[in-house]
């Protein structure tokens, strides 16, 4: 991986909510929805990142992307920490970071037709003109499927699956170098879910696009990364390329859910594992190791020490005590 270019370096990102409590409204705790979280992605690899619901993932993407402001950390693109620039130095970068959101019907406004809603980015970066513009709208349409007469539509007029396609047409307006994935198929029947993702795949070639894709389904994720994160309570449990974490996931986190995705081979089906307990809050998360409330290998010092991402060899860390010399 070293002699691939990274395009994007997270390091120690933290995105903290505050919690409001008593009759003046002071801030009594913090949400701690992203905790210290650090990796890399490399042009034209996809990094998937999966976790359960409150993971923080979705957080991470908006806090990558500065849709939401980070509390401690870098975020540097290209060389250049996004993280410590307001919003006229941030928008330059806005164009070359785009995202894709979860639920297309939401994220499209209702009273603009699609030829406004995949222009507006152009008119408000101040790029090309009027005729160029719908020249623009009409080839992005077609890049993604869809005919040119569906720019005088409205978003209501169209299925899920297609509005997930006038989504991703607009993310791809200004040329971006990098997208990231909200769930962008969770919403979208398991028919049309392939449909989707194999469009993305022959888009990233075409437009030599980087991808981080947000899901909670692992098969979903297996498809389109090179490599996975998985998130445990606003962390990383573990990271590394597609293979290693599937064929052989250490973390016994990872290791649970993994084993509750069916495998068609027999003989490698996995014993399911039963984890105890919920997932803890992140307003009040467990000192030491955030999984040991749950974790079927937990000892002493889980309880105590939180555990850091450790290299395991060819790309694949692991945040466990399992895992270090010393117990």
């Amino acid at each position: 991986m070293s002699e691939r270019e990274k395009l994007l370096e997270v390091k120690h990102l933290k995105k903290y909510f505050p919690v409001k409590g008593g009759m003046l409204q002071r801030t009594v705790g913090h949400v701690k929805a992203v905790d210290d979280v650090s990796f890399e992605v490399y042009k034209g690899e996809t990094l998937g990142i999966v976790g359960e619901s409150g993971s923080g993932k979705s957080t991470l993407g908006r806090t990558v992307l500065r849709l939401l402001d980070p509390t401690e950390g870098e975020i540097v693109f290209e060389g250049m920490d996004l993280a410590t620039l307001k919003n006229r130095k941030l928008r330059p970068y806005r164009k070359d970071m785009q995202m894709v959101f979860q639920d297309p019907f939401a994220s499209l406004n209702p009273r603009m037709s699609v030829g406004e809603i995949i222009e507006e980015p152009m008119i408000v970066q101040k790029m090309l003109n009027k005729k160029q513009r719908m020249e623009k709208v009409v080839d992005l349409l077609g890049k993604v499927g869809l005919p040119a007469e569906a720019r005088s539509k409205y978003p209501h007029e169209f299925s899920g699956g297609q509005r997930q396609r006038i989504g991703i047409a607009r993310a791809l307006t200004m040329n971006p170098k990098f997208v990231i994935g909200d769930e962008p198929v969770s919403a979208l029947d398991v028919s049309v879910q392939s449909q989707v993702l194999n469009l993305m795949e022959d888009l990233q070639e075409e437009f030599h696009l980087t991808y981080l894709f947000i899901a909670h389904d692992l098969s979903v994720v297996k498809h389109i990364s090179d490599r996975v994160g998985v998130m445990y309570l606003g962390r990383l449990a573990e990271i590394g390329p597609k293979n290693k974490i599937y064929d052989n996931p250490l973390h016994p986190y990872t290791q649970a859910l993994l084993s509750a995705v069916p495998v068609p081979d027999v003989e490698r089906k996995r014993e399911k594992i039963h984890l105890k307990g919920e997932l803890p809050s992140p307003a009040n998360p467990p000192a030491g190791c955030s999984f040991h409330t749950r974790c079927p290998e937990a000892h002493e010092r889980c309880r105590l020490e939180r555990p850091e991402l450790i290299h395991q060899g060819e790309g694949q860390y692991v945040a466990c005590h399992l895992y270090t010399t010393e117990k």
